[in-house]
């Protein structure tokens, strides 16, 4: 939840499952995403290779505060968004989900329940 809204959440913590992520998908419910969980906070860069939905992505910190929001284009595969600072989450949404709602920088996004993760490798690290 963050700023009062739910959201539907996949959440993501193995290297296969996060190098996939969102790919070749066709469609995202309005109030759902994908929560990609890392082992801890880290910088992490994330590309719209092979990724067909206009999205929004979220860098939260440990304590699930979001760092930046950044809006990705599909299938560009040459643009990196990274976070601004160790991230320990990615989320993402449809595009413009976050504006849409007044969520910003400094927002608290909560995790109604403990999420554990699996190790990432590098390659997941970098989608």
């Amino acid at each position: 939840m963050v700023r009062g809204h739910k959201l539907a959440l996949e959440v993501v913590s193995t290297p296969d499952a996060m190098r996939t992520g969102l790919m070749f998908r066709s469609e995202l419910p309005e109030d759902s995403g994908m929560l990609f969980v890392y082992p801890e906070p880290q910088p992490l860069t994330f590309w719209m290779k092979n990724t067909r939905l206009p999205l929004s992505i979220a860098f939260l910190d440990a304590k699930g505060a979001i760092l930046n929001i950044e809006d990705m284009v599909p299938f560009d595969d040459r643009t990196m968004h990274r976070s601004r600072g160790a991230a320990r989450y990615a989320l993402e949404v449809n595009k413009g989900w976050f504006a849409r709602r007044g969520v910003v920088a400094g927002d608290r996004v909560q995790l109604l329940k403990t999420v554990d993760s699996e190790p990432a490798d590098e390659a997941a690290r970098d989608r």
